[in-house]
């Protein structure tokens, strides 16, 4: 009997670490349900267009999760790093160089990575002085450094700092930058460097995938490892099927092959950093994040410099977050100057506990299946709206909702789980029952 009720709670306790991204696999499904108007190849493009412009920022949350830090909003301020090089460089360009797309992208790249690790810094030692408050601490940073960036450019950007009065980026009265600045040649730098037709990029990885399982199953199987055929099966078969469907669709040029181009210099980003973020975490520095996460006072009796440790996470994340935002908006094509980065901690935030994440847990298929799962609610949201109620407005006002009430929800999880496990360690005969 108590063994029947320890299963039935861990069963409650599994469902509930994974309600958040259940909820939004329904929501969508709902969405396909409800409205009749949406077809398939447009849900697929605008999904890939938003996954691209967003991924690489969701990810940049990891490593301060792992490393004890909890969610860190205050990569905003990333964000703002990425708008200012991007106005210096666009003021530069048209100004006096005169650069080509590519290099005004290499540009800001280079000029984002001193900015966004100097204020990085500078929030790292903050988080360390509010230890344990780190995610209200981030939220109030990110409004502060908001102000700075506001007083910057409205009053020291001609006032301060000489400008050039009739260039088309600053404000006819000669001080301040205008509210909205054209990217000019950095839209699509990094999207056009090189594309490639949907199907063909889902052949090419399916059959990798199956040359990849193949090998390894031939490799296990070699060195009298043991393996299980029933996995093995199951994957060929998926990537087998996979690979036939996607030759049929490149042949017969069907409608899911119209779907965009993908981008491939913005795929290889996001790639990289998910290997990146995979490779770091068997280093050295990676223990030491994953050691400062679990315990600090444990960490520190070890030997590890816990304060530094919190910083390095701190700068990694507010550099990576600034470099996401130059991807998003190169992208997008305008710069909103005062308000592009002021959702994008929320936003980011909420698409990282959609894919299952917590406050102390995270990583890469969370933050990706998140990050898809989150961008769907975007485009059905409005469709389902207008079908349920004759009217998309209401869809706009359930995305804002559902942004707050995942956060708000996953906070709400995490500290029952941890008085449900602080309950089992201390309740002795809850104890004696685990044990037995």
């Amino acid at each position: 009997m108590k063994k029947n009720k320890k299963k039935l709670g861990n069963q409650v306790f599994s469902l509930a670490d994974n309600i958040v991204p259940i909820i939004f696999i329904a929501f969508t499904l709902l969405g396909f349900v409800l409205t009749k108007n949406v077809p398939f190849n447009f849900f697929i493009s605008e999904l890939s267009s938003r996954f691209y412009r967003n991924a690489f920022i969701v990810l940049s949350l990891i490593i301060p999760v792992i490393a004890g830090l909890g969610l860190n909003f205050g990569i905003v301020i990333g964000a703002m790093s990425a708008q200012l090089a991007i106005i210096i460089v666009r003021y530069l360009s048209i100004e006096y160089l005169h650069l080509s797309g590519t290099m005004e992208l290499i540009f800001c790249f280079l000029l984002t990575l001193p900015i966004a690790a100097f204020i990085g810094l500078l929030t790292g030692k903050l988080y360390n002085k509010t230890r344990g408050q780190e995610m209200i601490a981030s939220l109030i940073v990110g409004f502060f450094a908001n102000g700075v960036y506001q007083f910057i450019l409205l009053f020291a950007t001609g006032v301060i700092i000489p400008v050039r009065s009739s260039h088309p980026m600053i404000k006819p009265d000669g001080v301040g930058v205008r509210m909205t600045v054209d990217m000019g040649e950095l839209h699509y730098s990094l999207a056009n460097i090189l594309k490639i037709p949907f199907m063909w990029v889902v052949l090419i990885i399916s059959l990798s995938l199956l040359v990849l399982t193949i090998i390894l199953f031939l490799k296990d199987k070699k060195f009298g490892k043991k393996n299980n055929q029933i996995t093995f099966y199951i994957k060929t078969i998926i990537f087998a099927a996979l690979s036939i469907f996607s030759i049929f669709s490149i042949i017969t040029k069907s409608k899911i092959n119209l779907v965009k181009d993908v981008p491939i210099a913005t795929a290889l980003f996001i790639a990289l950093l998910c290997v990146f973020t995979e490779l770091i975490m068997k280093t050295k520095l990676g223990q030491d994040f994953r050691s400062v996460g679990q315990d600090q006072h444990i960490a520190e009796s070890n030997g590890i410099n816990v304060d530094k440790t919190r910083i390095i996470a701190v700068v990694m994340s507010t550099v990576l977050a600034a470099w996401g935002q130059l991807i998003y908006l190169q992208d997008m094509g305008t710069l909103n100057v005062y308000g592009a980065h002021t959702q994008i901690g929320m936003f980011s935030v909420a698409a990282l506990l959609v894919g299952g994440a917590s406050v102390r847990k995270a990583t890469v298929s969370q933050a990706l299946i998140g990050t898809l799962l989150f961008n769907s609610m975007f485009i059905m949201s409005p469709e389902i709206g207008k079908a349920a109620f004759g009217n998309a407005l209401l869809g706009e006002y359930f995305r804002t909702f559902m942004v707050y009430g995942i956060i708000g929800m996953a906070l709400g999880i995490y500290v029952w789980n941890a008085n449900r496990k602080a309950r089992i360690t201390l309740d002795p005969i809850d104890m004696q029952t685990q044990d037995n």
